[in-house]
């Protein structure tokens, strides 16, 4: 049996939607029940629903042999994943948002910037010689340069209208995120002709 770590929330209706066209189906009255670890209907798989931050956690550490998670959660873990499969659901961007677009044309000496991605943020700044302050924060993110608590955020974004609403605009696009397979690596050689089967299952029905 495979054991597949699902992002709860916003990804877990897409990613189930695809998983039963693989033909993987979780049972509707244990989904109902809010039950965490769930078996699909043939048994051979069982489903765990987790937070988006602790997918790449359980599958790492082998609590999990897969699970389908955002790039973006996957990025900002650093965590030793294999990505064997773009799932092209719940399409975003990660980007650098301010209330003006010549932000980098002011020379700050330091930038300050709100974010629930400080791995993402430190990375993409250092990279181009910028130094920063991270302001970590849990939500409501675009309230930080509003209030004057940042220069910017990063955040992740599908429409950008929050963004627009806030008086934000984006002025950089770092990454684009979708719904990606993560594999535990040992799973992925002890149980090969399961995985390779879930892989080519997923990839029949990706579109």
């Amino acid at each position: 049996m495979l054991t597949i770590a699902i992002a709860k929330g916003r990804m877990q209706e897409e990613a189930l939607a695809l998983l039963t066209r693989a033909g993987l189906r979780a049972n509707e009255t244990a989904l109902a029940s809010r039950r965490l670890a769930i078996a699909d209907e043939s048994g051979a798989c069982q489903f765990l629903f987790v937070k988006p931050a602790d997918v790449p956690v359980y599958v790492e550490h082998g609590a999990a042999d897969c699970g389908i998670v955002g790039r973006d959660v996957v990025l900002e873990s650093e965590a030793d994943l294999l990505l064997p499969l773009d799932l092209g659901i719940s399409r975003c961007r990660i980007v650098v948002a301010a209330p003006g677009a010549e932000l980098f044309a002011n020379g700050f000496g330091m930038l300050r910037v709100a974010t629930k991605y400080p791995r993402i943020s430190r990375a993409h700044f250092g990279a181009r010689g910028i130094p920063v302050e991270i302001i970590g924060l849990t939500g409501s993110v675009e309230l930080a340069p509003a209030l004057g608590l940042a220069d910017c955020l990063v955040d992740l974004v599908e429409t950008g209208r929050t963004l627009k609403d806030n008086g934000l605009s984006i002025v950089e696009v770092i990454a684009e995120s979708t719904g990606r397979l993560v594999v535990n690596r040992a799973s992925y050689q002890l149980k090969a002709e399961r995985m390779s089967e879930l892989i080519r299952s997923l990839s029949e029905v990706v579109g």
